[in-house]
């Protein structure tokens, strides 16, 4: 509980509204702050900040890496195994429901950062008088805020506490663990206020959520229970409104450094700025494999000021992954890319490396690409799902084929429900492929324990195959924590009585 306490008892605000920043100028009573217009879009912009911290260091770790796509490229010179590498051998440690990963800790306090801050808006908005547009749409964009962080939490950590007023004291910061049910109940509240407040892409500032990036969120939310009819009724919409279109070029569906953001493929992305500002990015130099001598550095990045790296690389696309992809995929080429490091201990010294956010930039660790949330590929995926699961498989066939369409690939031979429910699951993971999805889709589908079995005898039977130098292999307690929810930060249930 100690960001909800925190954060709801300080507020730092900036003043530019252009890039949804936040510049520290001084700290604020949410008494005397929020009286204006002005004062609550500083706000929103505040309710948008953890979204890179969660992005760029830990979302992929719990999301990507926790699952059969990626793996870490193991340096024995790095020493001991860290809590990166627990959640990627499905190794957490795990005591009475509680766990000390910082990991864990982290995405957690930070998806809680947004409730808080979005806790702060909502409980004072509709007391005061401006541009009832201007209040929409900032209502909106907080109401999206908050079902999006509760929607990670749930979909993570199962029960936890369901805050939607604003904390003052550590009395009020610890609550129970609330249902899943009743999360659920409030997401989809959120959501569908969300869904009307909130104006169309082509209306609304670039980067900012809209009533599109609300309506996929809430359809995420249907697909996750199983509530196929109303997913489709919100997914046609978003289909025939017109705001939204597949790029000609997968390579094009994601932000460069610089340019090509949010573009019309793009539903909701997380915004990163290259430069000096503090709102950059450096998520790629994390999943590059390791150690990398400064000119192998230069010949991914392009950039000025290319230096080593040392430790250990994550996110290392797995073999998995890459014989996932049909012959002809023109997506396997724009995700994945190889390169070979003169210094690696290993024999084989050839690495995959995910090429998709592998975009061009001035300096070494410093980037503006995007992190991609929702697309409008997932958008004609999440409908031919939905349609499939109502039993109109051949209809589910129009939207599935138009994301194979933009890959090459010929139309899918699938038929039947049962064929066309594993054709659109398989076409999730290449299409989806990096972009968080996959951990999901492995336990909202019931697949994840007979698909994590079988990835985790590959890995310890071949470690070699899985990025190891020749005699090291995984810890002895790989692969045998497998929950469908991780366990809850130990720090934060040293302040509460509930967990």
């Amino acid at each position: 509980m100690y960001s909800i306490l925190l954060l709801g008892t300080v507020i730092m605000f900036g003043s530019c509204k252009k890039f949804l920043d936040v510049v520290p100028e001084t700290s604020l009573s949410s008494a005397t702050f929020f009286k204006t217009e002005s004062d609550f879009e500083q706000a929103v912009n505040a309710a948008y900040v953890p979204l890179r911290a969660i992005t760029n260091n830990n979302a992929w770790v719990l999301e990507e890496m926790h699952s059969d796509n990626t793996y870490y490229a193991r340096n024995t010179l790095f020493g001991a195994v860290d809590n990166t590498e627990n959640v990627a051998d499905f190794a957490v440690p795990t005591s009475d429901g509680i766990t000390t990963n910082t990991r864990v800790r982290d995405l957690y306090r930070q998806e809680y950062q947004i409730i808080s801050r979005t806790n702060q808006i909502l409980a004072s908005i509709d007391g005061v008088d401006f541009d009832a547009a201007s209040k929409s749409n900032l209502k909106g964009q907080a109401l999206y805020l908050r079902a999006y962080a509760y929607f990670e939490l749930v979909r993570l950590f199962g029960k936890v506490p369901l805050h939607l007023t604003p904390v003052t004291n550590r009395e009020e910061a610890a609550l129970p663990l609330s249902s899943v049910d009743s999360i659920y109940d409030q997401i989809k509240k959120d959501a569908s206020e969300a869904v009307t407040l909130l104006p169309v892409k082509s209306k609304q500032e670039a980067g900012r959520a809209t009533s599109g990036a609300a309506a996929t969120l809430l359809a995420n939310v249907y697909i996750e229970l199983k509530d196929w009819a109303s997913a489709e009724g919100l997914l046609k919409t978003i289909v025939q409104s017109g705001e939204y279109k597949l790029m000609d070029d997968y390579n094009d569906a994601f932000s460069n450094s610089s340019s090509n953001k949010n573009n019309i493929e793009s539903v909701f992305e997380v915004q990163f700025k290259e430069g000096s500002d503090g709102y950059n990015g450096n998520f790629m130099y994390a999943f590059l494999p390791r150690p990398m001598l400064a000119e192998e550095v230069e010949t991914i990045t392009h950039v000025s000021n290319p230096q080593p790296l040392s430790e250990e690389g994550n996110n290392i696309p797995t073999p998995d992954i890459i014989a996932a992809y049909e012959e002809g995929d023109k997506r396997e080429d724009a995700s994945i890319a190889y390169i070979t490091l003169s210094t690696s201990l290993r024999d084989n010294k050839v690495y995959p490396y995910i090429k998709k956010y592998a975009k061009t930039h001035a300096l070494q660790g410093n980037t503006g690409t995007d992190w991609p949330v929702y697309r409008y590929a997932e958008v004609l995926l999440f409908l031919a799902e939905a349609l499939n699961e109502g039993n109109k498989p051949a209809e589910a066939a129009t939207y599935l084929n138009m994301v194979r369409a933009r890959a090459g690939l010929k139309a899918t031979t699938a038929v039947s429900q049962s064929d066309m429910r594993d054709a659109i699951f398989n076409e999730r993971r290449v299409e989806l492929a990096f972009e968080n999805k996959r951990w999901f889709d492995l336990v909202r589908t019931g697949r994840m324990k007979d698909v994590i079995t079988a990835y985790g005898q590959r890995v310890v039977g071949n470690p070699l195959d899985y990025y190891y130098p020749s005699g090291a292999k995984p810890p002895s307690n790989a692969f045998t924590v497998l929950d469908t929810v991780y366990p809850l930060p130990a720090e934060e249930a040293a302040l509460t009585p509930y967990f």
